[in-house]
């Protein structure tokens, strides 16, 4: 299975290693047209018409569609030969589609972006073993405008002044992408898609959220991974509070890069064996009380301990951000087990510029794109963590975050949502979406939704012992089948992308017990196991009242 991780620290350091260049349109010849669909095997779709001739408008009330580039591109690798189509929806929402030419099977799968977008990823075929086969039309956007390099995806400029380009990105964009899409499916194979999905993590999971939300009856399923479905309160609180606790007076981290593999074998050495297993995971870091004040330095200043500063700092890491009454200002902050995964997204590393992705993230919304244009703006160095600060970041932030709990329509429709987090996600603490589900499902059950929560993995991927999840090819099943997910099985991989661990992911609150025999490398022995007690998941905190808020909806 190809697992595409769409985020922002992965696609700004490794775009050009995560096989995400886009392919180049070759002179092959387009399919013969003809005069209606015809199916391959059962289940294959083919053309009526050539790649070529898609280059025209679309006329979508709301969301009127331009394509401008439209090339077959042969054969290569494991991806299909498609015709590669590249356009924009009005004003300035650009995408790219995939339609292949000889497997399309009548699916349709549109990927989410990261960070503040601005860049279109190019859509990577699914090759996950779908249920029924062939291959799915993709697609991806850039939400509507195009961010200076070189940080892309961090920088929030492009809003200052610009209230369409942030309507696209807030609401907008997605869904006039998927109705374009469609449009254009329809006028190739003669045919809208049978079935539609949206997979996508952090700003992407947003989307995917959202998208259920706002949009019901745009896909039968969606993928939420690492939803930053809070936006307002986590770019303007909790990135800031991550930039700002570890900052000393000169501007210099308090906390260094150096000091977190102690800190982290730390841990695990106080923490690993609570869930009943020395693996070097901790598969509900909710249960680990570690104080690093274990760690104080007696003697000089080393790698190996920690600076009474340095303590302080950890322990605020481990907490979510207040206002001076105590009032949690985010649902949560870093989990123990997550600590190798500051350096970059806490603490600057050369490879950021010595400027961590927090503090770009939460200065560019707080300054560009966080508060209403015109309105006196806040930066990093500045920002007050009151209540006062909070529900002045609110009106903005209401129209991008995804916290409806009324998702009834598309439930009634059918829909299934798939929802997943790390739990060493450093960039968006697991204990918001832990809350979002509780709170979810409490008032509509579980029929259509699932979470899954996985032991060691970062942010989207990337991870200790866990590095890849995807449950695309669950969801598939879930829809087409009815067959609702009980399991994905996560994989760990080394710097070689060789396999290390296989371990399954229980559907929560389940969780996976060792059954005591063989490696614990295994997927194959472990089995369910209920939880220890019953999950209490929501917070009480300052945006209780921002699940009721209606956002805005596009035609």
């Amino acid at each position: 299975m190809r697992t595409v991780r769409i985020f922002t620290a992965v696609v700004t350091l490794t775009l050009a290693t995560a096989g995400f260049a886009p392919a180049v349109a070759t002179a092959a010849t387009a399919p013969t047209a003809a005069a209606e669909s015809t199916t391959v095997e059962d289940s294959t779709v083919r053309p009526i018409t050539t790649c070529g001739d898609l280059v025209r408008g679309f006329a979508l009330p709301g969301a009127a569609t331009h394509v401008t580039s439209a090339a077959v591109v042969a054969v290569t690798g494991t991806d299909p030969g498609y015709c590669g189509v590249q356009g924009y929806v009005e004003p300035a929402v650009r995408f790219e589609l995939r339609l292949p030419t000889q497997t399309y099977a009548g699916r349709y799968l549109q990927y989410g972006c990261g960070g503040f977008c601005g860049l279109i990823t190019p859509p990577a075929f699914a090759g996950c073993a779908l249920p029924h086969g062939g291959d799915l039309a993709v697609a991806a956007t850039d939400d509507g405008h195009v961010g200076k390099t070189p940080a892309v995806f961090d920088d929030g400029s492009w809003g200052a002044d610009d209230q369409a380009a942030r309507d696209d990105f807030e609401f907008r964009a997605p869904h006039v992408v998927a109705r374009a899409a469609k449009a254009i499916i329809q006028a190739f194979y003669g045919a809208p898609p049978k079935k539609s999905y949206f997979t996508g993590c952090s700003d992407g999971g947003r989307e995917g959220l959202q998208l259920a939300q706002r949009y019901p009856a745009d896909f039968d399923g969606v993928v939420a991974g690492a939803p930053a479905g809070y936006w307002g309160p986590l770019l303007g609180e909790f990135q800031t509070w991550l930039a700002r606790v570890n900052n000393a007076a000169d501007g210099s981290p308090v906390l260094t890069a150096a000091k977190l593999p102690a800190l982290h074998d730390a841990v695990l050495a106080a923490c690993d064996r609570r869930d009943g297993l020395a693996d070097g995971q901790l598969d509900d870091p909710r249960t680990c009380h570690f104080d690093p004040a274990t760690l104080t330095c007696t003697g000089a200043d080393s790698p190996t301990c920690l600076t009474p500063a340095q303590v302080g700092v950890v322990r605020k890491l481990y907490s979510p951000p207040t206002d001076a009454r105590g009032t949690l200002l985010y649902p949560g902050g870093e989990q123990p087990g997550s600590e190798l995964s500051w350096a970059g997204w806490i603490i600057g590393v050369p490879q950021t510029g010595g400027v961590s992705f927090a503090r770009s993230l939460a200065d560019n919304y707080l300054r560009y794109l966080g508060y209403p244009i015109g309105a006196p703006a806040s930066k990093v160095d500045d920002f007050a963590f009151t209540r006062r600060e909070f529900d002045r970041l609110t009106p903005v932030g209401a129209r991008y975050d995804a916290m409806s709990l009324d998702l009834s329509a598309f439930q009634r429709r059918g829909g299934k949502l798939v929802l997943w987090h790390g739990w060493a996600d450093q960039a968006i603490p697991p204990a918001g979406t832990l809350d979002y589900y509780q709170r979810l499902t409490r008032g509509h059950g579980q029929d259509f939704a699932r979470l899954f929560m996985v032991p060691s993995l970062y942010h989207c991927g990337g991870g200790t012992t866990l590095t890849d999840f995807d449950p695309l090819r669950e969801l598939v099943a879930w829809v087409e089948r009815g067959t609702a997910p009980t399991k994905v099985t996560a994989t760990g991989r080394d710097a070689a992308g060789t396999v290390t661990r296989t371990r399954p992911v229980f559907a929560y609150p389940r969780r996976a017990v060792y059954d005591g025999t063989g490696s614990v490398d295994d997927a194959a022995n472990f089995r369910p196991a209920p939880p220890t007690s019953p999950p209490r998941d929501v917070v009480d905190w300052a945006g209780n009242g921002l699940y009721a808020i209606p956002g805005p909806v596009a035609r």
